[in-house]
């Protein structure tokens, strides 16, 4: 561990000046936080947006000093009670580290789900928290400290500060908007962030009168303009049709690489983004079964080179009519595999060249905090919205139908018949 404990100043393209505290330097400076300098924070965005390449890292740093700032911007509005201030103190490292446990290319493994996976990148933060070197960074902070801030970045924490970190007001939701958009280079993540923190405020629950954090009514229309910000970054970038593909061949490389013992489970956890693709190249390189000669001499060379998954068929979710996608097909199932593998058989492709996807993300627009109305009243802002106030939660149903979109891709560019496809893998509704 450095000897030293100065502040550090940080220049940011998005937040210009970032300044860290002595414990926030000690720990940047551990080995669990500089992995995630090597781990980019939108997988394979960068293969269809070249700027995507910003990191886990940055990202983090700008989620603190947004946790720093809101909390400076509390704290000289007045209004919260002292005895909630010591409570306060830990939320900026729970705001750094809460991306500490992210697989290689983030968020594209969890999709594998638990019959691959060891946890989500939630639950895996508390194997780093676990480490002696981020364990002596945080000894400063008191005595459980790291179980705190593990519990605040999960959201199980009765925290009344705790809405910073895990909730629909969360500061990353505010960071990663800005920034995915920034390094992009599209106009769709704007938030308005400043004014958000401006209308931040601890309120009391009317119904439980517990206090956790809010918002006044005057903040309401920028809090509209974080979810619909959300929605164009999820319909245009996240749920990138070439995003969509790279993710898809990824998953099965990993998938399969685990499946033929190329790969265990419990090695996903730690290694970064290049470490990973190199391990996985070099052991399919080195085994003798069919699935590792795939692995390295078509799959992860296609994916290096982007050479990805064409569209044979793409269907919007409005589109379906009365029909539904069935539930089979919304995570990476043994029935999922088998259809894919049949298709994959009938156009002439080897097993694992099919790949079906229609992302999920149900609680796109979910709203669940209190709101401070001009007359004094306290309400909760639910799923519904309040009318007259915020009336995008009441449209979410059908924002969230307009963005998801049924794919199949192959790996060589083939013609499937629609229909027929449509019949195996959606069912008439109700």
């Amino acid at each position: 561990m450095p000897a030293y404990s100065e502040e550090r100043i940080i220049r940011d393209p998005l937040w210009n000046t970032i300044r860290l505290d002595p414990t926030a330097v000690r720990i940047i400076d551990t080995a669990a936080f500089q992995r995630q300098r090597y781990i980019k924070q939108l997988g394979f965005a960068h293969l269809v947006y070249p700027g995507a390449t910003h990191t886990r890292f940055d990202h983090a740093i700008g989620v603190y000093h947004l946790a720093v700032t809101a909390l400076r911007r509390l704290r000289e509005c007045g209004g919260v009670a002292d005895e909630f201030w010591q409570e306060a103190a830990l939320i900026p490292y729970a705001a750094l580290l809460h991306d500490i446990g992210h697989y290689a290319f983030s968020h594209s493994l969890e999709e594998l789900g638990s019959d691959i996976l060891p946890g989500d990148h939630e639950a895996l933060s508390a194997r780093f928290f676990a480490s002696p070197e981020l364990q002596e960074a945080l000894s400063t902070l008191g005595e459980h400290a790291g179980e705190k801030i593990h519990a605040l970045i999960q959201g199980r924490s009765e925290n009344p500060f705790g809405g910073l970190v895990s909730g629909s007001l969360d500061l990353d939701k505010m960071e990663y908007l800005r920034r995915d958009a920034r390094f992009c280079g599209v106009p769709y993540g704007e938030v308005d962030v400043d004014r958000l923190l401006q209308g931040l405020a601890i309120l009391t629950d009317p119904e439980t009168g517990a206090s956790e954090v809010g918002v006044y009514e005057k903040a309401v229309s920028a809090l509209e303009s974080l979810l619909f910000a959300k929605y164009q970054m999820f319909r245009n970038v996240y749920w990138h049709h070439g995003v969509r593909a790279a993710a898809a061949l990824y998953k099965r490389i990993i998938n399969d690489a685990v499946g033929a013992k190329i790969l265990d489970a419990e090695e996903l956890i730690g290694p970064t983004d290049e470490e990973l693709l190199y391990e996985t190249s070099r052991r399919a390189q080195e085994s003798d079964t069919e699935v590792g000669e795939r692995l390295a001499t078509r799959w992860l060379p296609a994916l290096r080179a982007r050479r990805l998954p064409k569209r044979a068929l793409e269907v919007t979710a409005a589109e379906l009519g009365d029909r539904v996608v069935e539930d089979w097909v919304l995570s990476e199932t043994s029935m999922k595999r088998s259809v894919e593998d049949s298709l994959a058989d009938e156009v002439g492709l080897e097993p694992g060249e099919v790949f079906i996807d229609f992302p999920a993300k149900r609680n796109m627009f979910q709203l669940n905090l209190l709101v401070e109305r001009r007359s004094g009243q306290v309400e909760r802002l639910g799923p519904g919205g309040l009318t007259g106030l915020i009336d995008l939660p009441r449209l979410a149903e059908g924002l969230y139908t307009t963005t998801r979109v049924l794919r199949v891709f192959t790996f060589e560019r083939r013609t499937l018949d629609q229909d027929r496809v449509l019949e195996r893998i959606t069912r008439p509704a109700g």
